[in-house]
């Protein structure tokens, strides 16, 4: 109901009519971005970059409207409407600075006088507005310069008409209408009753309210890595102060432009001015800049946060009015810019919210938010589009029809899915874009690899898919096919998928036929590192065995936050051995190690009897305090960084052919994340688990860790695998403990040390741990450097790691690939 009368409240305001004109400086230049407000209320807008606003009043008669923006004054105008619409054409003077009504000490900077007063009354003012509702407006445009026809060999196109011939131009246009309901700390309520996107009638905008929360009151600032308030507690150990100027504003509030200058550079900080109100102690303004670097996000160049706070003379509250993100960014040679500008307005201060007020569902999109016609946007859009953004919404609403026609759409498909000479190798898709179906084909090189139990290997796919852009759904049928050469066997698997629901991820996934596998399920060894590994080195580490299965997977979040997964199988597994002693080294001497990965160097002895059983799992993953978004084509879940995440799962193996190799496994784990304020990011990862009636069973179902013997790392983060420790000398089918943790600092250590911290590396240190019965723990002890690369291509990593069981057992340095798991 609340929605239902925030609906017709929004629509019913397109009757309100509209005060609209031009705010220029003294010597006719527009004012972009400038502030206007209803004297005594919460009623403002702010200007577009072309200095035109609109103002939407619901009532004719007298009114005072106060128009604000940085580096000029102030300025109230009485205006008396007897007619709508009203314009209103407003020049402002520059502002005159003067530092004549500080007193200066000789023994402080009266810029840090005033900073001290603002820390030591930070709290005090935030609580002033901790708690309201607000009618919010948002508007985001990107854009991109010199975008290539072609990146990596992948043809981008023109993103349906977005970039003209120079790779130019608006690729992504939107606005949102919501009502807010906020409380400090963290608690929202957003319902957005309106969406616009270009070009996109069934599209929802992703602007929201909690995107928007920068809040210099709060010590941080939440970024990549979090960003240190200028007011924050610790402030002076970032930043240096120097007071520039004073001026009244129109209350005769005396304010003081203060310049913030960060000690060091690299720390995450950010530079410009923040604007003090003398003796209350509150933002007037701030005009903040961060760089990429400083956030370690380095495909961002630089973000300025603009915010407008204005007075309510009858409340005594400053709220903020206006705020814009100004972001330019690029890579690949290609350049990004773009700006998202928000207003607030109609604020209602310590309402009575309930109970129920704020749960786990924190924005909602009604039904036909995206519906709404251009006469609505008109009405109530505070602030006037630019002739760019006019002619982009224009431009996309003209060739959206064109572009989705079905003539259209198989011109293009016709284009794209021309069959070339090297597809077969490289790989192909063909696209129906009308009927919204596709046919992949992996091409050959993408799975080309080498081990001892088959040589040269292919492994081709081929992927039918089938789905629905309503509802954010679809089918998929497809079959993986695998040969090797010295084996001269053929493999193939089956797979039919659909997914059901885009608000409970309801999917069922039927499979089968015949594969080769590795006895760790969770694949550790690297397809492209075991073949180069194996070939120059003679170091076969991946050990396999043959499958053939029926399986059938659901998967479902059952409640907000719970996930439920369960599976069933029935596979008969027999043992494989080599079947190839080649090598590219000439010098074939080191034998290759059998495909047993108990007896290494026994080429008779087989891992497990070949049998046929039943397997089935149940499992759950339970995200506490688990956020979420929903709209009317899904629900998107959140992180949330305040809670662990937990999983439990029970395995059970029965009605083997051999009787001894049924088995019952309990396993548990828990993951957290963590932001330790500016100085990194912690990562746990601690993992249990149990076995009953095991004591025999196929090596196949042991419970096996990610080794790794090949000095190369293949993943961002070393939370899920030990960095030294043989592929399979710890299996166990008995009770097991792993634990893991690493904390990147995000340059917290590195960036007050010279000339290294202009690199932007990370400093990365980490703990493992391991316990199975009748072994002492294995630990390992790692540190070493992150985000390495040139320029914007930050994809390597090196770590120095220790291992430890009853003592020192060795050390050496492993190299991170990242880019390994996507080529895999």
């Amino acid at each position: 109901m609340k929605s239902l009368y925030i609906l017709l409240l929004l629509c019913c305001s397109a009757g309100f009519a509209q005060v609209t004109g031009k705010i220029t400086s003294a010597d006719g230049q527009p004012i972009p971005y400038a502030s206007i407000v209803v004297s005594g209320t919460y009623n403002g807008t702010s200007s577009n970059e072309d200095g035109l606003y609109s103002l939407t009043l619901k009532e004719k008669g007298s009114h005072t409207l106060i128009f604000q923006s940085l580096g000029f004054k102030t300025r109230e105008v009485k205006i008396s409407i007897d007619k709508f619409p009203y314009t209103l054409n407003v020049t402002l003077q520059d502002e005159e600075f003067t530092l004549s009504e500080v007193t200066v000490s000789n023994t402080d900077n009266p810029a840090n006088a005033v900073i001290r007063q603002a820390i030591k009354h930070r709290k005090e003012n935030s609580a002033k507005t901790a708690k309201f509702e607000a009618d919010f407006y948002s508007r985001g445009i990107f854009r991109v310069k010199d975008a290539p026809r072609k990146i990596l060999g992948q043809d981008l196109g023109d993103f349906n008409g977005a970039l003209d011939s120079t790779g130019t131009g608006v690729l992504y246009l939107s606005e949102t209408v919501s009502r807010v309901k906020y409380q400090k700390p963290g608690k929202i309520k957003e319902t957005i009753v309106a969406s616009k996107v270009a070009g996109d009638d069934n599209g929802f905008s992703f602007n929201n309210a909690a995107a928007a929360e920068f809040d210099f009151y709060e010590n941080y600032i939440p970024f990549e890595i979090n960003v240190i308030s200028p007011i924050a507690d610790n402030a002076f150990n970032y930043y240096r102060y120097t007071l520039e100027s004073t001026f009244y504003d129109q209350e005769k509030h005396l304010i003081n432009k203060i310049k913030v200058t960060p000690r060091q550079p690299a720390d995450p900080v950010t530079t410009g001015y923040i604007y003090i109100v003398e003796d209350t102690w509150e933002i007037y303004a701030v005009d903040l800049s961060i760089t990429g670097k400083q956030v370690k996000m380095d495909i961002l160049d630089t973000l300025n946060v603009q915010q407008a706070y204005g007075y309510n003379s009858r409340e005594k509250i400053w709220t903020k009015n206006t705020q814009s993100l100004d972001f330019k960014a690029g890579i690949f040679g290609i350049k990004f810019s773009g700006r998202f500008s928000y207003v607030y307005s109609n604020f209602v201060f310590e309402p009575a919210f309930d109970k129920k007020t704020f749960d786990n569902e924190v924005l909602t999109v009604v039904e036909d938010a995206n519906k709404k016609e251009n006469n609505f946007w008109d009405a109530i859009r505070p602030i006037p589009l630019t002739d760019e953004e006019s002619e982009d919404y224009t431009k996309k609403d003209s060739i959206k029809e064109l572009r989705s026609s079905k003539v259209y759409l198989d011109s293009i498909d016709r284009v794209n899915n021309k069959f070339r000479w090297l597809n077969p190798v490289t790989g192909y898709t063909y696209n129906n874009s009308y009927e919204n179906w596709s046919l992949y084909y992996s091409g050959i090189i993408r799975r080309l690899g080498f081990n001892t139990v088959q040589a040269y290997h292919l492994a081709p796919a081929f992927y039918f898919t089938k789905r629905d852009p309503e509802k954010r759904t679809y089918t998929t049928i497809g079959t993986d096919l695998n040969y090797g050469f010295a084996e001269q066997r053929f493999r193939a698997t089956g797979t039919i998928s659909r997914k059901f629901s885009n608000f409970t991820q309801r999917t069922l996934t039927l499979s089968g036929g015949s594969s080769i596998e590795q006895y760790n399920p969770e694949r550790p060894i690297n397809r492209i590192v075991n073949s180069i590994s194996t070939l120059f080195f003679r170091e076969n580490y991946m050990k396999l065995y043959n499958k053939e299965f029926i399986r059938l997977d659901y998967s479902e979040e059952v409640v907000n936050g719970i996930y439920a997964f369960a599976g069933a199988e029935y596979t008969r597994r027999h043992h494989l051995r080599n079947n190839t002693n080649f090598s590219t080294l000439k010098d074939a001497g080191k034998p290759y190690t059998s495909n047993n990965p108990m007896l290494p160097f026994d080429y008779e002895t087989p891992t497990f009897e070949t049998h046929n059983m039943v397997r089935a799992y149940l499992s759950t993953r339970i995200t506490f305090g688990q956020k979420y978004w929903t709209r009317p084509d899904g629900k998107l879940n959140l992180p949330n960084e305040k809670y662990p995440r937990l999983y439990l799962r029970y395995d059970k193996g029965f009605a083997s052919s051999i009787s001894d190799y049924n088995y019952d496994h309990l396993s548990t784990r828990l993951t957290y994340d963590v932001t330790l304020g500016n100085k990194g990011e912690l990562g746990t990862n601690f993992r249990a688990g149990k076995f009953f009636g095991s004591d025999n069973i196929a090596f196949t179902d042991y419970r096996h860790f990610n080794g790794n013997q090949t000095h190369i790392g293949k993943s961002e983060r070393y939370l899920n695998v030990f960095n030294f420790l043989p592929y399979y000398t710890h299996s166990t089918n008995d009770q097991y403990f792993e634990g893991h943790l690493e904390h990147n600092f995000k340059g917290y250590l590195t960036n007050g040390i010279p000339l290294f911290n202009k690199l932007n590396y990370h400093l990365v240190v980490g703990a493992h741990m391991l316990t199975v019965p009748e072994r002492k723990p294995y630990m390992e002890f790692t540190a070493g450097l992150d985000n390495l690369g040139w320029g914007k291509f930050r994809f390597l990593r090196v770590d120095y790691i220790r291992s430890y069981e009853s003592g020192f057992i060795s050390d050496g340095v492993i190299f991170g690939l990242t880019f390994l798991d996507i080529l895999e």
